[in-house]
């Protein structure tokens, strides 16, 4: 790669991120045995809508999950300005996503598959819990 990882704008890393996340969790729901196209469609956004990615990073901050490079990576991506707004989400969930996703494709980037996947893992089981939690 030409671009060292750790020096790419966090819109970048964000940009990768999301649809290297997106590929994840579609074939994730694939392999659970959802098989047609709204179906997938309707039981992606549950994982890859700005508010579950939010809810995911805050769940590793609050957990203690992620590394000091992480966490940093995950700061810059919070604090990235986008010249796109917020869409019907607030303004902090916007950007928690965009951590989230930097975070991901700076792995992904980085070549950590290994930590990439545990990460991916412990996002959809993050959500399969909240899912699954009474209201």
């Amino acid at each position: 790669m030409k671009n060292d990882p750790r020096q790419l704008n966090s819109l970048a890393l964000a940009y990768i991120g999301d649809a290297i996340y997106e590929v994840y969790v579609r074939t994730y729901l694939i392999e659970e045995g959802q098989v047609k196209p709204q179906q997938l469609h309707n039981h992606a956004v549950h994982y890859v809508a700005a508010s579950a990615q939010a809810s995911i990073l805050h769940h590793w901050l609050r957990a203690d999950v992620l590394t000091e490079e992480e966490i940093a990576v995950v700061k810059r991506g919070r604090n990235a300005k986008s010249k796109s707004k917020a869409k019907n989400m607030s303004v902090s969930d916007y950007r928690h996503a965009t951590a989230f996703e930097a975070l991901i494709g700076f792995h992904y980037l980085m070549g950590h598959k290994e930590r990439l996947n545990i990460l991916q893992n412990t996002a959809i089981s993050w959500i399969n819990e909240q899912k699954e939690k009474p209201e």
